[in-house]
C-alpha cells in the first residue's frame, strides 16, 4: 500500500518526506484554500520538496468536461510527469476521464462514496479511486468496507485501477485497509504521525537509553564507544 500525504501545508509535508517513507502527496480545493496563496505557487512548491519522481494529485474544479479536460491539461502541463489530475467521479467527470486518458492523461477518480461509483470510474481508465472512509462512515456506512468492496470489484472484473483511500480518523482505518492489500491511502499529517505516537513506544526507548547511559555515561551513543 503506497503512503501518501493529504496535505498542503509545505512545512509539514518537508517535514514528513523527511523522517517517513512516502509515496507522494494528494490535495484538494479545500485543502490549498487553506494554504491562503495562488493554488499553482503551493503545488509547484509541493513539486519543488518531493521531487519530480513522486506523485501529485491535484483536482479540476470546472463543472463540464470541456473545462476538466481543461484544468487537468494546466495541471499537469505545470506540474510534470507523475502528476494525477483529481476528477469527480460524476457524469461529465466519467466524460472528461475517457477524454483524458484517451490523451495518455492519468487520472485519479474522487468524491467517491459508493463502490460503483469506483466501478464506473475504472472503467473509464481512472489510474486510481478514492473513496473517503470517514466521510462515508458519518452518513452511516462503513467506509472500510466500501473501500475493500471497490477492491474486490477491480479484482475480480481485471481493471488497471488502484484504490486510493481518502479521509480518515484514525490509525485503525489505515491499519484494516493496509492488511487487505489495497493501492493507497493519503492520510492528514496528524493521521502520518499518529501511526507511532505511542507512550509505550516512547516509554520503551527511553528505558533503553537510561539504561544504556548508566552504563556508559550520560550522552554517549554506540558511536561514542
Amino acid at each position: 500500500m503506497k503512503l501518501i500525504i493529504d496535505d498542503a501545508d509545505t512545512q509539514a509535508i518537508r517535514r514528513l518526506i523527511d523522517i517517513y517513507p512516502i509515496d507522494g502527496v494528494t490535495t484538494n480545493p479545500s485543502i490549498l484554500a487553506k494554504a491562503g496563496r495562488p493554488p499553482f505557487e503551493v503545488l509547484k512548491e509541493i513539486r519543488s520538496i518531493i521531487g519530480p519522481d513522486l506523485e501529485l494529485h491535484a483536482q479540476v474544479v470546472a463543472n463540464d468536461s470541456t473545462g476538466m479536460v481543461a484544468d487537468a491539461h494546466r495541471i499537469v502541463d505545470e506540474l510534470g510527469p507523475h502528476t494525477f489530475p483529481k476528477v469527480p467521479s460524476v457524469p461529465q467527470g466519467f466524460k472528461a476521464m475517457k477524454t483524458l486518458v484517451a490523451e495518455g492523461v492519468k487520472v485519479t477518480a474522487t468524491a467517491i462514496y459508493t463502490p460503483l461509483q469506483g466501478f464506473l470510474a475504472a472503467k473509464a481508465g481512472a489510474s486510481y479511486a478514492a473513496p473517503y472512509i470517514n466521510r462515508i462512515d458519518n452518513m452511516g456506512y462503513n467506509g472500510v468496507q466500501v473501500a475493500k468492496t471497490i477492491h474486490d470489484i477491480f479484482r475480480a472484473n481485471d481493471l488497471d485501477c488502484e484504490v486510493l483511500a481518502a479521509s480518515f480518523k484514525n490509525s485503525q482505518q489505515v491499519l484494516e485497509l493496509a492488511q487487505y492489500g489495497i493501492g493507497a491511502a493519503t492520510l492528514g499529517s496528524p493521521i502520518i504521525d499518529g501511526l507511532v505516537k505511542n507512550q509505550a513506544i516512547t516509554a520503551a526507548v527511553e528505558v533503553f537509553n537510561a539504561d544504556f547511559q548508566g552504563l556508559v555515561g550520560a550522552g554517549r551513543t554506540m558511536a561514542d564507544c
